[in-house]
């Protein structure tokens, strides 16, 4: 692992030492009053192959170069106030390889450069992007026009919302939500949030779900035996908005769900994400359709995983009216979780 890692490492310190001895020629062979003056920051490259290009946003674990003047002294470099460490070795007057460090804030922060020298400070316009956005759910999936939703995930620095191509206004946002109203003509659309360093789209269409902290459509539902458990408001784990479906089973039990017949000829599979509480490695739910006509028996972890079941496996219905669950472990029952249960589009 250590050969590899030096293997890749070698291509980027060959460059950074050819640059440096350029950059340092250029010193020695042009005058070089600035020498240990105060510094000054002319650019901001990242550190790539071909030609540096000036950049004034920075990707987090990636290398830069600073040049100016008058940098050969550095002692501090600092990205939003973030104390960044550098290799002494990577420093010229008129250059500076360094790594900004994953850790650097990037909301909130003073979007500055600032390095400090034994004769001077100086500072530079830089602003640190976040990461891609990290779309987790939105709620409701099944939003009306003029509804609001909110859209939950991390890194959503001055986002902007798609849903499909047509752009929405945020009514308001944080890092971790955002706030809009689902616009008309909506259904079977994505939803996207783009921030300055990329785009994420939503994994479920709009108008898709069966489950989005309510059961959609509901006609009905309820558990085998009297005495098991069945909670579509579970607050305490979940994965997408603010609740999930518990089912506390008892063994080989299992629950019924009717809904509002749906037309799902525009569907190709069923999901749903699935949680065991049991670590036994044998747990599982038997997820039944079309009247006990199709069988699908699924391994669960306690880890949230998503389970499709084409409609190719079940006799391509056209119309979804009924679900049924079996616990299937063998071991005495089992608490199941679910969430984020709808369809998939074709």
């Amino acid at each position: 692992m250590k050969n590899i890692k030096i293997k890749y490492l070698l291509p980027f310190f060959t460059m950074a030492f050819m640059v440096l001895g350029l950059l340092s020629s250029c010193d020695n062979n042009e005058a070089s009053s600035g020498s240990g003056g105060t510094p000054v920051i002319t650019s901001v490259a990242k550190s790539v192959e071909g030609d540096l290009v000036p950049v004034k946003v920075g990707d987090p674990k990636n290398y830069y170069i600073i040049q100016g003047s008058g940098l050969a002294n550095v002692t501090k470099i600092y990205f939003n106030d973030f104390d960044t460490y550098f290799n002494p070795t990577l420093v010229t007057d008129s250059a500076i390889f360094v790594l900004i460090d994953e850790k650097t804030p990037y909301a909130n922060s003073s979007n500055k450069l600032k390095l400090v020298t034994k004769t001077g400070t100086v500072l530079y316009d830089f602003v640190i992007a976040p990461p891609t956005p990290k779309l987790e759910s939105y709620n409701s999936i099944n939003a009306a026009e003029g509804e609001i939703v909110t859209v939950y995930g991390d890194y959503f620095l001055n986002p902007t919302v798609k849903v499909g191509t047509a752009d929405v206004p945020v009514i308001s946002s944080t890092l971790t939500e955002i706030k809009f109203k689902m616009p008309a003509n909506a259904t079977d659309k994505y939803v996207t949030v783009t921030n300055i360093s990329g785009s994420t789209v939503s994994e479920e269409a709009i108008g898709s779900a069966l489950y989005d902290d309510a059961l959609q459509g509901d006609a009905g539902h309820w558990m085998w035996s009297g005495g098991d458990t069945f909670d579509t408001d579970f607050k305490d784990d979940k994965v997408q908005g603010k609740s999930s479906i518990k089912f506390v089973f008892g063994g080989w039990n299992g629950a019924d769900m009717k809904f509002n017949s749906r037309n799902i000829s525009k569907y190709k599979a069923f999901r749903v994400k699935v949680k065991s509480t049991s670590t036994n490695t044998g747990a599982s739910v038997i997820f039944v359709f079309g009247g006990w006509a199709y069988q699908i028996k699924k391994t669960i972890t306690p880890n949230w995983t998503t389970i499709e079941i084409p409609f190719s496996d079940i006799g391509n219905p056209t119309t979804f009216d009924q679900l049924t669950l079996q616990e299937s472990g063998n071991f005495g029952g089992n608490t199941i979780l679910m969430d984020d249960m709808g369809f998939v589009l074709k």
